[in-house]
């Protein structure tokens, strides 16, 4: 009786463990398609982008470097077909202030208007600007704080595409 008992019990706790298991798994491969939807209302999907590199750069409007990186960021965009760059807004009081920076410096990639709760999906921010960046398969392959060269993204972009870390500092 005893034994029949324990089987139901271990039986159970396969079953929940079994369960728990598909269902992380689950939250984990939805948490790496994320989906950012940028200032004219159209939404990128990592998985959307599927084919081409993404780097996702978190600044701010009243950040020195950050500023200083965007017409790198440009020009990479520009140059590279097979990339595409959003660029995540974050701590801006108001929102004309993003859009100002960005006509300024001419950035015509997708502008987010983002948040804490934005970066936080990312993992979060050490400070800005951050670049997070990801193979054409999707797979994450660098964590960047701090303000990047064309140079670096361009060394970034030859390297093998599922590296393990193309950039960190």
């Amino acid at each position: 009786m005893n034994t029949t008992v324990n089987n139901r019990n271990m039986l159970k706790g396969a079953l929940l463990a079994a369960f728990l298991l598909a269902f992380l798994s689950t939250a984990i491969a939805l948490a790496d398609d994320w989906s950012l939807k940028d200032k004219d209302g159209v939404r990128y999907t990592l998985s959307g982008l599927k084919g081409k590199w993404v780097l996702v750069n978190f600044w701010a409007p009243w950040c020195p470097p950050c500023i200083a990186e965007l017409p790198e960021l440009v020009s990479l965009q520009q140059q590279h077909k097979d990339l595409q760059v959003l660029g995540v807004a974050v701590q801006y009081e108001k929102k004309q202030e993003v859009l100002d920076v960005a006509k300024s410096k001419a950035v015509f990639y997708p502008i987010i208007f983002g948040s804490e709760d934005t970066a936080a999906d990312f993992g979060g921010l050490e400070g800005l600007p951050t670049s997070i960046l990801y193979s054409p398969s999707g797979k994450l392959v660098g964590h960047h704080d701090g303000p990047l060269t064309q140079n670096e993204l361009e060394q970034a972009l030859q390297q093998e595409t599922e590296s393990g870390t193309l950039f960190t500092r």
